[in-house]
């Protein structure tokens, strides 16, 4: 059981890039499949990108090309490098872990545990 701790929001550019860290707090993500999140003001929380511990990644349409996915096994952190922001881009975004190590899902409901969100603002 882990607990996923976001950092690296802010505000940024149109334009701009900015990358996000996931790392745990009582474990390590070792054998798990991290996901992205993001939900914006009066939206539904949707998938961004999700890889697995074997190395499978699955992005958004939204994302794909910009955004990329990435995970560092020595440092349990997983990271979410966002470039080309565009101001659609601002939403919370929370990082979720899931104990399987195959497979990444888009489904919320799939995933088990969640941190408690790192706010992203993109200006026009």
């Amino acid at each position: 059981q882990v607990q996923p701790v976001e950092s690296g929001g802010g505000l940024v550019q149109a334009g701009g890039s900015l990358r996000l860290s996931c790392a745990p707090s009582g474990g390590t993500f070792r054998g798990y499949t991290m996901g992205w999140f993001r939900q914006a003001p009066d939206k539904e929380r949707e998938f961004v990108a999700a890889m697995s511990w074997r190395g499978n990644i699955n992005y958004a349409d939204s994302v794909k090309g910009r955004f990329t996915i990435s995970r560092d096994n020595t440092k349990n952190t997983v990271y979410l490098q966002m470039n080309s922001l565009k101001p659609e881009d601002t939403a919370v975004y929370y990082c979720a872990a899931r104990p399987s190590p195959w497979g990444t899902p888009v489904e919320r409901n799939l995933y088990n545990y969640w941190g408690q969100g790192t706010q992203v603002t993109v200006s026009s």
